[in-house]
């Protein structure tokens, strides 16, 4: 599972210059989930136990079934931090050599801005 950190850091710089271009306050707190799969459970739970070493929140994995009948265990590493690209992007190669070093796969992050806080409400 050899990780693309140059695509994942540019879709990083992507997302935030994309939420501060919709208003997204740049000195608040925003929970960033990475998101971390594999068909393996024991090596998305040895990534999950790196994680939480890390200081991340892992939330419980959730098991789906792909169209050929397969098994895919997804996660999501939770941190709580500012749209500061050098904190993001610290946490993204973070992320990546753990998802790495299990072998399993890291998709990026994302976080809930605008629609998702409105319904909260």
């Amino acid at each position: 599972m050899a990780v693309d950190i140059v695509a994942l850091r540019a879709q990083s710089e992507e997302t935030i210059e994309s939420l501060l271009a919709d208003g997204a306050p740049e000195d608040e707190l925003y929970v960033i989930e990475h998101h971390l799969a594999s068909t393996d459970f024991s090596k998305l739970e040895k990534a999950a136990v790196e994680l939480v070493k890390a200081g991340y929140h892992v939330d419980d994995a959730d098991e789906y079934e792909l169209d050929d009948h397969s098994r895919l265990f997804a996660f999501v590493a939770v941190s709580e931090v500012q749209l500061d690209a050098k904190i993001l992007d610290m946490q993204t190669v973070e992320v990546a050599k753990i998802a790495d070093l299990a072998g399993v796969d890291y998709d990026g992050w994302g976080t809930y801005f605008g629609e998702a806080d409105d319904e909260e409400e």
